[in-house]
């Protein structure tokens, strides 16, 4: 096992040794500067994310789901993403599932020493019926939570696909995984605060994961958005618009074909393409599995 001290996130940063004698300016364009690293981390790990979505991919297909379990920063942001799935893409709400180490309360203060409750994870996963269909992604920027390292195991044992996502080039806790993406963002501009650019790498990953699985099945037609759920103002506006920009007609036209189809941007759009109603509309795209680009080419 590592030592704490040798982590890359723990250590000091070079370039902001002095930092607390820097001008409001530098400290910005010091913390800017290390920002600008992230991607590039991130991008030496393509080809493994490209794995994990994959397993995403397949656990969605064959009924199962996709569960973000981490604590502190690591989990909240892995309950951000999942809580983002379901109005962005019309997906059921159990696609992704975040969970925190700490429970809810742990969204909004700091519960920090839930991180090494492992009996907690065995029970916070136990009421999900976790199965070989579920992919389970655990996130810790250290590998240091055991509540974590517990979650990986429990979920190994229930036969489901797991996933550990650090951001050090080895974790300070190892288990046995499908796929572990350690993306290397080095030391801190506050050594050890991993909820910068640790934090950033994490949620630029995670985007990427149920972004792209998203769009493997069928979420977005182009570059838009069409599985949205017109829930406010704003949205069925952009739902509109999206219809307009496929279909050719006109925005009154769109938002009309938008309402009777009980504001489904996708249904509304069938019915525009194939001048049918909102029921053999949605036949359609349930015998094309949801892929809009499906229907509209012919396909089915």
């Amino acid at each position: 096992m590592k030592k704490r001290e040798t982590l890359n996130t723990e250590q000091q940063n070079k370039n902001s040794l002095e930092i607390d004698q820097f001008s409001v300016l530098k400290i910005l364009e010091t913390i800017n500067y290390e920002d600008q690293t992230i991607a590039t981390a991130v991008k030496k790990v393509l080809p493994d994310v490209e794995v994990v979505v994959s397993f995403a991919k397949k656990s969605l297909d064959s009924g199962g789901r996709v569960f973000y379990i981490g604590a502190g920063t690591s989990g909240r942001l892995g309950v951000l993403d999942a809580s983002e799935c379901p109005p962005t893409y019309s997906v059921p709400s159990d696609w992704f599932i975040g969970l925190i180490a700490g429970g809810d309360d742990a969204l909004r203060r700091s519960i920090e020493g839930a991180e090494d409750d492992q009996f907690q994870a065995e029970e916070d996963l136990g009421k999900y019926n976790i199965s070989s269909n579920d992919l389970l992604i655990g996130i810790s920027c250290s590998g240091a939570a055991k509540y974590v390292i517990s979650a990986l195991e429990y979920a190994k044992k229930k036969s489901a696909k797991t996933v550990y996502l650090i951001t050090n080039p080895v974790p300070y806790l190892s288990t046995s995984v499908d796929k572990v993406i350690a993306v290397d963002t080095g030391p801190e501009i506050v050594a050890g605060s991993t909820r910068m650019k640790a934090g950033t790498a994490t949620k630029m990953i995670l985007n990427m994961i149920s972004t792209t699985t998203m769009i493997s099945m069928g979420k977005v037609y182009g570059n838009l958005m069409v599985d949205l759920m017109a829930v406010n103002e704003k949205l069925v506006d952009r739902g509109a618009r999206i219809i307009k920009k496929i279909t050719g007609e006109s925005y009154e036209k769109s938002l009309e074909a938008l309402i009777n189809a009980d504001k489904s941007v996708k249904i509304a759009i069938v019915m525009i393409v194939k001048s049918c109603d909102a029921i053999e509309a949605k036949n359609l795209l349930d015998n094309a599995n949801g892929m809009l680009r499906k229907v509209i080419k012919n396909k089915v």
